[in-house]
């Protein structure tokens, strides 16, 4: 009987035991899903990030304005680059070899474009140009040229290869850019392509995404925003997209297996902004070119490569799209399909009628505001994460420039 007794006791110290943990695991199941209901409701880094402050403080206009990037015509800032300055809050511009004489005439411009923007302004300005060395760079006639990227691919070293971006990065620094459209990541696999040759690494996707990639490392290295294009490659074209739109019939198992390597890997070792070209693959999309293609900048870009920086399409004025499509159209179909910046480089009507298209396609609800806020903070996270400001420069060391410059061509002999 006492047996019994002691059997009973226990029993039901058991009991008590497993009751109690229960009540103990409900009520820290419960207050679990209290604290995940209470994040649910209000985010912490909605009351916390200062880029989603930012963004939510701004009106749509300047939303859109930082969505934009766009040319201008002379060698200083006329009326109408002020304007679009001023009036529309552009968040970037783009100089060419029309815009730059010399050394302090580009400084100077440069420093006019930050005081312009900073007075108008609460976002620093990208100021770009395409500076890949070679046959395309843009730098003042005082400033030894660096070699195309073939010879950086023959020469096949990696280390040469880091010093050119981190001679890229500092040319473009010195003259108070914060962006380079480069590397290019073309696979110059066609030998009739007339746009692309020696501005490739290489005919081959291994050397491209090596080359490529220690180039890309390079410039971030200095603190410059480098830009990887022609997604998803300009490389079998045999048609310059600046005069017509160039048409490849590759499936994408063919793309995957060539031209999107080089991309993948640089997405894969933290590319920070994509350049999409502007090139009709019937295959992934018979109706539109890629720039325009939800089925490319997003589903494939976005989606597949997981790419998640900042997308800009090529210039919209070139003959690809200009001699085929509306640039307001145009400008709208862009951010449909995932862009996040449209580059506008030449026309001022062009460039106006890209603003007003995009802002009234926002009013008129063919795109969401949401879809803006999207683009306007992977926009604003990038220039907070180079630390961009509007902060003039008062000199160049040239010397120290070209020293970069005659190190890397004597390596190359």
């Amino acid at each position: 009987m006492k047996n019994w007794h002691r059997l009973l006791f226990v029993f039901s110290l058991i009991l008590t035991i497993a009751l109690v943990g229960c009540n103990q695991d409900s009520n820290i199941h419960q207050e679990n899903n209290e604290e995940e209901n209470k994040y649910e409701e209000s985010p912490p880094d909605a009351l916390t990030d200062p880029v989603l402050e930012k963004m939510n403080s701004m009106s749509i206009e300047e939303k859109i304005g930082q969505m934009l990037m766009f040319g201008f015509e002379g060698t200083q800032v006329n009326d109408e680059t002020q304007k679009l300055i001023d009036n529309y809050h552009i968040g970037g511009v783009i100089l060419f070899k029309k815009n730059i004489t010399g050394s302090q005439q580009l400084l100077d411009l440069n420093n006019q474009l930050k005081e312009i923007n900073s007075g108008h302004n609460d976002t620093p300005i990208f100021i770009s140009v395409d500076e890949e060395g070679g046959l395309v760079s843009r730098m003042p006639p005082e400033i030894i040229n660096l070699p195309d990227s073939k010879d950086i691919g023959d020469f096949h070293s990696s280390e040469l290869a880091h010093q050119v971006g981190e001679a890229i990065g500092e040319r473009v620094s010195s003259f108070g850019f914060n962006m380079t459209m480069a590397p290019v990541l073309d696979i110059n696999s066609n030998p009739t392509n007339p746009v692309i040759g020696k501005r490739a690494f290489g005919d081959n996707k291994e050397i491209v995404s090596e080359m490529g990639i220690e180039v890309m490392k390079g410039i971030q290295s200095k603190n410059i925003i480098p830009v990887i294009k022609h997604f998803p490659g300009h490389g079998d074209t045999d048609v310059d997209s600046h005069l017509e739109l160039p048409v490849v019939n590759n499936e994408l198992e063919k793309l995957r297996q060539m031209e999107l390597v080089p991309f993948q890997n640089a997405v894969d070792q933290h590319a920070d902004m994509t350049m999409v070209a502007h090139i009709l693959l019937p295959e992934l999309d018979h109706e539109y070119p890629s720039s325009l293609s939800k089925n490319v900048v997003t589903n494939i870009l976005r989606e597949e490569l997981k790419f998640n920086g900042v997308v800009i399409t090529d210039d919209m004025t070139m003959g690809a799209i200009i001699e085929n499509y509306d640039i307001g159209e145009a400008s709208i179909k862009a951010i449909q399909a995932g862009n996040d910046i449209v580059l506008v480089a030449h026309g001022y009507e062009n460039k106006v009628k890209a603003v007003n298209s995009l802002t009234n396609a926002v009013k008129d609800r063919i795109i969401s505001e949401e879809r803006i806020d999207e683009s306007v903070q992977r926009i604003l996270r990038l220039k907070e994460k180079y630390s961009l400001s509007d902060r003039l420069l008062d000199e160049i060391d040239i010397n120290k420039i070209n020293r970069s410059s005659e190190e890397i061509l004597g390596a190359l002999r």
